[in-house]
């Protein structure tokens, strides 16, 4: 596909050609091609994942003027979570452009809802390094304005970590919470992740997903399921 078009559907033309390239470049391609991990969008992803935080969360503390941090992180992670972020992906087509390896590609993993979510945060990440702040923060305004909206009216996904977390530290204490993921399963196209939840070094809840955020989501709704908290 043309990454020119894909600049299109998302109003922004980098000035560098190479980091929209890398952003929409999955690791499954980088192993294929005998390319260095790093050429993957991920360390993108990474950074992406930070801005966008930064980006929803002044959003959220200009709008929200008088409501308190616990529901301010609340409505921020409904914003920021992978379902919200596939959203956006799915709306300005990322999977079609995605260089991705045959094995992963033939699995469906242009439309897995973790690999788009990731997509849409490299993408984030490279306009942030290419254009700045600014440029950054127009397209996650412009593109997740109506999950903002959603979320400050309660309507989005439950985060259940944000939960588990507001339980553990209700009395003023700080505890050790951990997600320690136990193993992985399955070939890299389709891999299911275990993981589980320990407060100071008590196991709390257990769970699984087809992406780490999944699981650690999962397993927090155990611990929530479970009455151990």
């Amino acid at each position: 596909m043309n990454n020119t078009e894909f600049e299109r559907k998302i109003q922004y033309e980098f000035r560098d050609k190479g980091l929209l390239n890398k952003a929409l470049t999955h690791s499954s391609y980088c192993r294929e091609e005998g390319l260095d991990p790093t050429e993957s969008n991920e360390r993108l992803e990474f950074l992406g994942d930070a801005y966008l935080d930064a980006i929803a969360g002044t959003e959220l503390y200009r709008r929200m003027k008088n409501v308190g941090e616990g529901r301010l992180t609340r409505t921020r992670a409904a914003v920021v979570c992978e379902h919200s972020l596939a959203k956006v992906g799915g709306r300005i087509g990322i999977g079609a452009y995605f260089n991705m390896g045959n094995g992963e590609d033939h699995c469906g993993g242009r439309h897995r809802e973790s690999i788009v979510a990731d997509g849409v945060e490299a993408v984030i990440g490279a306009i942030f390094l290419d254009g700045g702040y600014d440029a950054a923060s127009d397209f996650v305004l412009r593109e997740f304005s109506d999950i903002i909206e959603d979320a400050m009216k309660g309507r989005l996904f439950t985060d259940f970590k944000t939960q588990v977390q507001e339980i553990l530290q209700k009395d003023g204490t700080a505890p050790d919470i951990c997600y320690v993921l136990d193993r992985e399963e399955g070939p890299d196209h389709d891999k299911t992740f275990y993981v589980h939840l320990t407060c100071d070094g008590r196991t709390l809840g257990s769970g699984s997903g087809k992406s780490k955020k999944e699981a650690e989501q999962n397993a927090a709704r155990a611990t929530l399921n479970g009455g151990l908290i």
